[in-house]
């Protein structure tokens, strides 16, 4: 089910809790909600639809890809760029990223799973962690 976009910044500011079985549904609106706004967003994580669980959402070159509980545990390559983000007004904000990132995080099946991500995923992916830690660019 597409759900509404929030904007409100306290609560995007806020940190999210774990996410579990229990949340599967939250992570299918996610991607139906991305899959209505593909024209102007490449991510987006749980708490920019009201449920503050770590969930993401992103394209993954060209196909949607979901992430329960992600975290970054590698990462290489600074860089500094500039990101705009669906739920804040306003234009692009400077931020720092990585080329590179090794993320381990859970399925829509529950499995864990450890993956190296480079270039533009990794930018989207870094983006939403931000957001499940309560971080806005």
């Amino acid at each position: 089910m597409v759900r509404e976009l929030i904007h409100d910044p306290i609560l995007l500011g806020r940190k999210s809790a774990p996410a579990g079985e229990e949340d599967l549904q939250t992570a299918r609106d996610l991607l139906d909600t991305l899959a209505a706004h593909r024209e102007t967003c490449v991510g987006m994580a749980a708490n920019m639809i009201g449920v503050c669980k770590r969930i993401i959402a992103f394209d993954n070159g060209g196909t949607p890809m979901v992430m329960l509980n992600p975290e970054i545990v590698k990462q290489s390559g600074e860089y500094e760029t500039e990101e705009s983000c669906l739920s804040l007004l306003g234009g692009p904000r400077k931020t720092k990223r990585y080329e590179k990132i090794k993320v381990r995080y859970q399925t829509m099946e529950l499995e864990v799973r450890l993956k190296t991500f480079t270039g533009w995923t990794a930018q989207i992916i870094q983006h939403e962690v931000d957001h499940c830690n309560g971080v806005l660019i």
